[in-house]
């Protein structure tokens, strides 16, 4: 048996591991790239075996318990959310690209006309800012929101404080106000 030998077992059983290997590839690669129309885009850092948290819409805005921060905001489904230092308030985010990949932006669903203000939310406070592409990013007191993907659950604020992809993070409490004291992020 030679190793040019077509019919060689191991260069057979070498090819079609080459091959599955290849299909796995294409696979998770179409599962990446594909959502559900409405959906929000998320970072691929997320786990999509996450389970669904409180079940409320994305664009919903109310207020969350941190522990070491309080109250502050939160989405719909109870994942904080924060503003980006070097944004300015009042204005559109300054957010794009790799950062936006990093910090996902909040953004209304498609077709919803406004964020949803839930308990504790000063409606006067909510709005919203265009994006690039025709996205809608919703805002607080002037402060365009992100989500931050290693969030996976309730109550946790592991991004506040960090400087990460061009400028520091923070929450924002009910009042619109920033809170700079350091989070438990690492």
């Amino acid at each position: 048996m030679t190793i040019g030998n077509p019919t060689n077992p191991l260069r057979i059983h070498r090819s079609r591991t080459a091959v599955t290997m290849v299909l796995v590839s294409m696979g998770l690669v179409l599962a990446a790239c594909t959502r559900a129309p409405g959906s929000a885009v998320r970072s691929p850092y997320v786990s999509t075996t996450a389970p669904k948290l409180l079940g409320g819409p994305s664009d919903e805005i109310t207020v969350g318990v941190v522990d070491g921060l309080g109250r502050v905001l939160v989405d719909g489904e109870g994942l904080t959310v924060y503003m980006f230092q070097s944004d300015h308030q009042g204005r559109p985010s300054t957010c794009f690209g790799l950062c936006a990949v990093g910090w996902p932006p909040l953004t209304l669903t498609p077709g919803h006309g406004a964020p949803i203000a839930g308990p504790g939310i000063d409606k006067a406070l909510l709005g919203t800012a265009p994006r690039p592409g025709g996205a809608t990013q919703i805002t607080y007191n002037g402060w365009p929101l992100y989500t931050w993907p290693p969030d996976t659950a309730p109550g946790m604020a592991t991004g506040q404080a960090l400087t990460n992809l061009g400028g520091r993070w923070y929450v924002l409490n009910p009042a619109g106000d920033i809170v700079r004291t350091a989070g438990a992020g690492p």
